[in-house]
């Protein structure tokens, strides 16, 4: 009988950094490609009467928008449960991408809701699965962590907006000015890419990262009291759901009440989790102290969310119907304007990536708390343009361009201040046999806020367009206010990270 031989697992590097983040960088370019060029068009299609579209109205559209984008995030805690537990991460991320290839073929087949509304489950489920999972993997690659790890995640975010330029310029295109089917096909195309290079090249460059799956114990019985307190969660949120249902409290028979249950339902789910982790988790006293913190990084990341994930609703129906979009006697394709958010990531990254060295070699403390304060702030930032614009709006003519321009170059810098730091802050901080489902928290963080995007755009109205520049200045106080009180609280959180920058 044979031996079986090892394949050995390649050390070539690219860059000074391991081939292995590669193989993941063109596995996330491939699968956001798939994920933002869908959701460039989806509350388009959903709204759309005249080429085939849902023909709902905005409050509706948006509702729906806003529970997938939110479920597609908010499946990452599951999915990154079953990584951590039954299947490791590398199985997950394959499932994951057949799933989400399967739910964009099912897109793509001209039907009625039904269908569609299983499609976009599919996608979600399957995003889920792989979204958390292929971020924890890149943090395996630098055990070491430090400077390196921050550059690695930042490389790792680039892939990210990359796929997104390509599936907004693509599968907006196609969605726009071909059929709206033909764009959700794209997108399957794109997954099915994502899927090849990960087989093709992920046994050879990733070695053994990615198939950890933690031991339970079975002699002290903890395993058991832990699974019975996560049951004992679940039943609890159900009975609630009911209780709000049969009161009249909550309507989850429609798409606006199920939307506002899901904010409900997710925000008692991160409490939860948290709690849960805390009090039966197994925690020492340092971990809990970095969980507290990885805690406020969630809250701060689902504030941003809330106002930066506006891009594929209420700034997308902005766009569409107030923004000129001529461009040398060309209709743009509105929902290009999306591209602006992963170009200016694409140009800005590097300077913000020297920016850190150049403070580093100083001396000069930028803290993760203080960055993420400093994203708020953008935030707010980015909304009081929007008030000046949305008032020229409703003087009736097009608005130039510029506006919705500057809007995304501060979206952009709060996001680089926030995503890329937040990914790596929870690489670092999360216990280890907890790294996946907190990694489905962070990505839990901006189901809330897709979530908050699409009700918020559920106001824009025709009937009360008026109402634009007060919706946004809120928004805009909002981000402000929330920026100056996490600067605040920047260096006792810095504290409690225990000497982990």
């Amino acid at each position: 009988m044979e031996a079986t031989i090892a394949k050995p697992v390649s050390t070539a590097t690219l860059f000074g950094h391991p081939m292995g983040l590669f193989v993941l960088f063109f596995t996330e370019m491939w699968e956001r490609f798939s994920y933002y060029g869908m959701r460039a068009i989806l509350l388009l299609f959903l709204i759309d009467n005249v080429r085939g579209g849902m023909g709902l109205n905005e409050a509706e559209g948006a509702a729906i928008y806003g529970i997938y984008t939110a479920s597609v995030y908010l499946l990452s805690l599951p999915g990154g449960w079953i990584a951590d537990n039954i299947l490791g991460q590398r199985k997950s991320i394959v499932y994951g991408g057949v799933i989400i290839m399967l739910g964009h073929i099912i897109l793509a087949i001209p039907s009625g809701p039904g269908l569609f509304y299983a499609g976009l489950c599919t996608v979600a489920m399957g995003t889920g699965m792989l979204k958390p999972n292929i971020s924890s993997i890149v943090g395996e690659l630098y055990p070491e962590g430090g400077a390196r790890k921050d550059a690695a995640f930042s490389i790792f975010y680039m892939g990210i907006n990359l796929g997104s330029l390509l599936g907004i310029s693509l599968v907006g295109f196609l969605g726009q000015r071909v059929g709206w089917h033909y764009g959700f096909g794209a997108a399957a195309i794109a997954m099915a890419l994502g899927i090849v290079t990960f087989q093709t090249f992920g046994q050879r460059y990733l070695g053994e990262h990615g198939k950890y799956v933690a031991r339970t114990t079975t002699n002290d019985g903890k395993s058991s009291g832990g699974n019975r307190s996560l049951l004992l969660f679940l039943a609890v949120l159900v009975a609630l759901m009911a209780t709000l249902q049969l009161t009249g409290v909550l309507d989850l028979t429609t798409a606006l009440g199920l939307a506002k249950a899901m904010g409900a339902i997710i925000s008692m789910v991160a409490l939860g989790y948290f709690v849960y982790i805390l009090t039966a988790g197994g925690l020492d006293a340092v971990e809990k102290k970095r969980v507290v913190v990885l805690f406020v990084f969630f809250l701060a990341s689902a504030m941003f969310w809330a106002g930066n994930e506006q891009q594929g609703s209420s700034l997308q129906i902005f766009a569409d119907r107030f923004t000129d979009l001529n461009v040398f006697g060309w209709p743009m394709p509105s929902s290009w304007f999306q591209n602006l958010n992963p170009a200016f990531v694409l140009s800005l990254s590097p300077v913000l990536a020297m920016l850190w060295i150049f403070l580093a070699n100083r001396n000069i403390n930028f803290s993760v708390p203080a960055k993420f304060a400093t994203s708020l702030i953008l935030l707010g930032l980015a909304y009081v343009v929007m008030v000046f614009a949305s008032k020229l709006a409703l003087t009736g003519m097009r608005i130039s361009p510029v506006y919705l321009a500057s809007t995304y170059l501060f979206f952009t810098l709060g996001e680089l201040f926030l995503s890329p730091v937040g990914l790596s802050a929870f690489s670092k901080l999360s216990p280890k046999r907890y790294t996946s489902q907190l990694m489905g928290i962070w990505f839990v963080g901006t189901s809330l806020g897709n979530l908050i995007a699409g009700l918020f755009a559920g106001g824009f109205d025709e009937k009360n367009v008026h109402q634009m520049p007060q919706m946004f200045q809120s928004v805009a106080y909002f981000g402000l206010g929330a920026g100056f009180l996490m600067l605040l609280f920047a260096k006792p959180l810095q504290k409690w990270m225990g000497g982990i920058k």
